[in-house]
């Protein structure tokens, strides 16, 4: 039995949210599978993914509205590392965006806005930083079915309300 049907909205790892438009059963490598045909919302591209790589890729559904709370906390409250070595700290920022799971999206979004505290980002870790927040916005948005805009603004509040200006958070 599929996992997802027709209609239902997941949440694809490094873009978004998607919703399921089809599910077929395809002839993949000479064998039959399940494949998911999604339909990425925030950049309208249609996606197949065979049923048996969902786990692998970390497509899930939606975090619940009570999950919410959750991520506003670790915005807020959540201990980060940094790791001071650049390339060290993208490799396991790169890691934690691409999980697929969101409290790993906010802590790469608190750890890189801490660090754009203390001193300016690279061009890459900017774009990541942005990339964090506006997957967070999304999928915040569709959990709470408040708009991106509000959103934006509480999960700002909740980030600078976490930061710790007395403290470095390098070596933590």
């Amino acid at each position: 039995m599929p996992k997802f049907q027709i209609g239902d909205k997941i949440i694809y790892p490094n873009q978004g949210v998607g919703v399921i438009e089809n599910v077929l059963v395809e002839d993949c490598y000479g064998q039959e599978e399940v494949v998911y045909h999604v339909r990425i919302l925030d950049n309208n591209t249609l996606v197949m993914v065979p049923s048996s790589s969902i786990d692998s890729m970390g497509i899930r559904k939606p975090i619940t509205s009570e999950g919410i709370s959750e991520i506003y906390e670790i915005l807020k409250n959540g201990k980060v590392k940094i790791n001071s070595n650049w390339k060290g700290r993208y490799k396991e920022h790169t890691e934690m965006m691409q999980s697929g799971d969101i409290k790993q999206v906010a802590l790469v979004l608190k750890s890189l806005y801490h660090l754009h505290q203390e001193k300016p980002l690279s061009f890459r870790e900017k774009k990541m930083m942005e990339k964090a927040k506006r997957l967070l916005i999304i999928e915040l948005s569709e959990a709470s079915h408040f708009p991106p805009a509000e959103v934006e603004k509480e999960l700002m509040a909740n980030l600078i309300a976490g930061l710790d200006f007395k403290s470095s958070p390098f070596g933590q």
